[in-house]
């Protein structure tokens, strides 16, 4: 509700100030002037056209501010918190249009400064100008609905609710229907230029996660012999290799030595620390079979290394185009297929869509 409003320089009015409370409260004057400026202020709080012939003769602005109480939760208190308002300590939230002698007009929302349709949209719910003989609000069709239908209650909340819903996807077929008749060759050559894109990339037929392992394969296979000697020097200092010195003993064979000496000792501290070693001596087993399966599955073929790079440049092609990546590639793929099932345009699509915007013409007229 409007709680306080502040008029100053605007028509006859020079300055002054309105509390309302709650209940009717009645301004009275033997002429109409300055009850005319009142009116006027509420018009200008509510957004409506600014008059520069309404500043006060001899001032160079009018101001008006009224103070609101929106309820909690309300559209208004909404609005307020959507456009960065700020309200008093009490809850209250000041509105203030300010018009000056060039006909420019301010508007201000808690401390922010708006548009006017913001302080129409704040008051469209809060202020009700009543003229003679009529009631402004309701010459709106749309406000004269809404009251029928919070007179009728619940008895018509189900079914106003199931009407507004047929009629929504009757409004979104019917604009459908009507963009594919009236745009069908733009529609056409997108649905080619989408096509011709798919086609290529069905063609490359991408996998997901595709080039990260083509890169690190491509890697290997020009690393292919210092990885490989690296491996085995690695293997040969774990486990030792064929062709090594039996007289130097490996990691695994030294690791061995030292866990038996300390279980062979009496000190249950010293056997607890061979135990550990008997693990490390299994761990280090684990490492010796996986760089022997690593260097038995090593690849030098330079066939497979020009194979792995005539891949990477045909999915390279694709995210020249599509995405930053194969998986971004991917899903353009997938956005596309969807764009393209809503460009049909032919004449079986267009049928389908007629039939179905008749269909529901004829359930939202049953439910009317």
């Amino acid at each position: 509700m409007l709680t306080e409003m502040r008029i100053e320089g605007l028509g006859v009015i020079d300055e002054a100030t309105l509390d309302l409370h709650p209940g009717l409260t009645v301004v009275t004057g033997e002429t109409g002037a300055g009850k005319t400026m009142v009116v006027t202020g509420l018009q200008l709080l509510a957004g409506g056209r600014a008059d520069a012939s309404r500043v006060r003769r001899g001032a160079d602005r009018a101001i008006v501010e009224g103070r609101f109480r929106p309820a909690q939760g309300s559209p208004a208190a909404d609005l307020a918190s959507e456009v960065g308002a700020r309200t008093d300590e009490d809850g209250t939230l000041i509105a203030s249009r300010t018009l000056t002698m060039d006909g420019r007009s301010r508007a201000h929302l808690g401390g922010r400064s708006v548009p006017a349709g913001v302080l129409a949209e704040l008051a469209d719910g809060m202020l009700a100008v009543h003229g003679q003989n009529d009631q402004l609000r309701l010459l709106r069709a749309g406000e004269q609905r809404a009251v029928l239908d919070r007179f009728a209650g619940d008895v018509v909340s189900g079914a106003l609710s199931t009407y507004r819903e047929i009629r929504e996807q009757w409004l979104r077929c019917s604009a459908e229907l009507a963009t594919r008749r009236e745009n069908s060759r733009e529609l056409a050559r997108e649905a080619d230029l989408l096509g011709h894109s798919l086609a290529e990339i069905t063609a490359v037929d991408p996998q997901p996660g595709e080039d990260t392992a083509l890169l690190a394969e491509a890697r290997r296979l020009a690393d292919a012999d210092q990885l490989r000697e690296t491996a085995a020097l690695a293997q040969a200092a774990v486990c030792g290799a064929p062709d090594c010195d039996h007289d130097q003993p490996s990691a695994i064979d030294l690791v061995g030595q030292a866990r038996r000496r300390l279980q062979a000792e009496s000190d249950p501290e010293l056997q607890a620390l061979g135990e550990r070693l008997g693990e490390a001596a299994a761990v280090l087993g684990d490492v010796a079979a996986e760089l022997s399966g690593y260097l038995e599955t090593l690849n030098a073929d330079p066939a497979r290394l020009e194979q792995v790079l005539g891949r990477q440049a045909d999915l390279k092609r694709l995210t020249r185009k599509y995405g930053a990546d194969v998986d971004g590639v991917l899903a353009w793929a997938q956005q596309a297929h969807q764009r393209l099932a809503g460009l049909d345009t032919s004449e079986e699509a267009i049928a389908a869509l007629a039939t179905r915007r008749d269909q529901l013409a004829t359930e939202l007229t049953r439910h009317a």
